[in-house]
């Protein structure tokens, strides 16, 4: 998982999964196997958000989602399609990273304090929906030769 160290249970030196992930993903959860893409920095940070957006659901009050093919492979598709596709991509991942992380570690401390964190887990929710959906729309149309 990529480190995010503004987030409880994600440091560097974490000792397991956010609160509320299992760790390697549940069965069917649609969790990406990448392997040796797993090296790259996108991939582990395009899983950890999505490891990030689980608890936000969940403190939505969500039921966990069940990721596309597209969604599971977004970082190896902009590999390959590489050039403006991949760095615009490259950049939409940090920029949803930073609105993740202090997003979240907020709802953690406002659900810690025994508040109910649901209305703001919610508005955190769609925005990191709406920043994937855009995401999503880099990848390029079928029948465009990706970089060979």
């Amino acid at each position: 998982m990529a480190s995010f160290p503004n987030l409880p249970g994600t440091s560097g030196n974490h000792s397991g999964p956010p609160p509320g992930i299992v760790a390697g993903g549940m069965p069917g959860s649609g969790r990406a196997e990448f392997g040796h893409a797993a090296l790259s920095a996108m991939s582990m940070k395009w899983s950890a958000l999505h490891d990030a957006a689980g608890v936000v659901s969940t403190l939505a009050g969500l039921s966990p989602e069940v990721r596309k093919a597209e969604v599971r492979n977004f970082p190896a598709i902009m590999r390959d399609s590489g050039g403006w596709r991949y760095d615009l991509a490259r950049q939409g991942v940090d920029d949803l990273a930073a609105i993740m992380e202090p997003g979240l570690s907020a709802l953690l401390a406002v659900h810690a304090r025994g508040v109910s964190a649901t209305a703001a887990a919610m508005a955190l929710w769609q925005e990191f929906q709406a920043a994937r959906v855009a995401l999503l729309g880099l990848i390029p149309p079928l029948g465009l030769k990706r970089r060979a």
